[in-house]
């Protein structure tokens, strides 16, 4: 199938899905949902937030400081890459310094390459708090450095920092998801969540807290609210790749985009082993130079989402890609059979989709790239099942067929699965009536 065909039929199914409604899932209600309760919200206030994170307006520090900032750094695991970016600030930088400019000096020039609420996928991120307070100028990068530096925990705003520093995501808008309020005992309660829902055996899980007025954060319950979508992103996944953990961001685009940049970055991999294998097995230098180009849009595709990612508040986890021998012709094509002519396919319809459909400008922008790029991978898969198949015996060409229906099974029920409100809406992922209507034009016209 070459690629204007399979274009026009991507336009028969984006046509087609025009008659499903486009149900907007929200958090509530979700099927599936272990605790469809929720949690008693009474008395709970959001926390101040700047941007998607915890804001440093609102403390109350043993020692008044004249300027607190939260800071993040962004680092690459070789030290190549370093960048410090400020994520909130309250109060004058060096108010009271007796000498000012040197005080001021000190805080640009302040940096650290450590920091509390780290993670690592291809770079790394920490947070640290800045603080001036006369002529001192400090960076606090341990929760515990945090904790002396805050004192008796008498505020809300203080006890959402040291949530959001333990590595709990608290919504700035979302009382389910983020939420704290006063205890009679002093402490206060917290309302904050861990996980995401891209990917198998993935969801996100609720935990109110407990915030003592001495810093402890202890959990009081939890319950998982929200189960993973497995087919949040679709495409082709390289033999060997290891499942990544939960990306530690509350926002449902930021961990839809930080899973997004993990695979593409995986899809690299998976192209340049096809081209290996390909070699191997005496294939056209045409197909092999066309997997070499698509490993190369794989890296623009990974810098994009990496950056959507980012803006969102999330940073994607390191790619693990264990290193196995090449495999038989067979394999090859029984790989490509299922990541490519039907996972990688299907994705690329759905790339069209929210190159249609995604409210937010920068990601609408993005997909119409990627969906490009990424029909011309869904008629390479095409092409390599067509030159594989001329090559392999009856038995191993029926096992193939067997293969792409047992994936197109497992796909259709993967795209039951509701997706949160804003990747409908902002990113313009296909709600499950929608999916459902775009499988069934492939598997008429190029699955069947």
């Amino acid at each position: 199938m070459d690629s204007p065909l399979l274009r026009r039929l991507f336009s028969r199914a984006l046509r087609a899905s025009l008659a499903s409604p486009l149900v907007l899932a929200g958090c509530d209600g979700i099927e599936g949902i272990i605790d469809p309760g929720g949690v008693d919200t009474s008395g709970y206030s959001s926390p101040r937030c700047e941007g998607s994170a915890v804001a440093v307006s609102g403390l109350s520090p043993a020692v008044s400081p004249d300027f607190v900032q939260l800071r993040f750094v962004t680092k690459s695991f070789d030290g190549s890459y370093h960048q410090e970016s400020v994520s909130s600030s309250s109060g004058t930088a060096c108010a009271t310094a007796s000498d000012k400019a040197a005080c001021e000096s000190a805080l640009s020039s302040l940096s650290s390459s450590n920091g509390f609420r780290a993670s690592c996928a291809d770079l790394c991120v920490a947070f640290y708090v800045a603080m001036t307070r006369g002529d001192e100028v400090t960076a606090l990068t341990t929760v515990e450095s945090l904790k002396s530096f805050l004192g008796p925990i008498d505020t809300a705003q203080e006890a959402a920092l040291l949530a959001f520093a333990s590595n709990y995501n608290l919504s700035c808008t979302d009382l389910e998801r983020g939420g704290v309020r006063a205890r009679a005992d002093g402490g206060f309660d917290v309302i904050g969540t861990r996980g995401h829902t891209c990917g198998k055996d993935t969801g996100i899980t609720r935990y109110v807290l407990e915030v003592t007025p001495g810093g402890d954060v202890k959990q009081v319950r939890s319950a998982l609210i929200e189960p993973g979508n497995p087919n949040c992103i679709v495409g082709r996944r390289p033999v060997g790749l290891r499942a990544a953990g939960g990306v530690a961001c509350s926002e449902a685009l930021g961990r839809h985009f930080a899973s997004a940049a993990h695979l593409e970055a995986a899809a690299i991999k998976a192209f340049l082993r096809l081209r290996e294998e390909l070699a191997l097995h005496g294939a056209d230098v045409a197909l092999q130079d066309a997997a070499l180009v698509s490993a190369l849009e794989e890296v623009m595709h990974t810098d994009v989402s990496m950056r959507l990612a980012r803006r969102f508040g999330a940073t994607p986890h390191r790619l693990e890609v264990e290193a196995l021998p090449l495999r038989s012709l067979f394999e090859v094509a029984l790989e490509n059979a299922v990541e490519g002519c039907v996972r990688e396919t299907f994705g690329a319809l759905v790339a069209h989709h929210q190159a249609l459909h995604a409210r937010d400008a920068q990601v609408r922008e993005a997909m119409t790239r990627i969906a490009d790029d990424e029909t011309r991978h869904a008629e390479l898969s095409w092409s390599i099942d067509r030159w594989a198949r001329e090559r392999l015996s009856s038995s191993e060409r029926e096992a193939l067929r067997e293969a792409k229906r047992e994936a197109v099974a497992t796909l259709r029920e993967e795209v039951t699965v509701p997706l949160d409100a804003e990747l409908l809406s902002e990113a313009g992922m296909p709600s499950p009536e929608v999916a459902a209507s775009l499988m069934a034009t492939l598997e008429q016209e190029l699955w069947a």
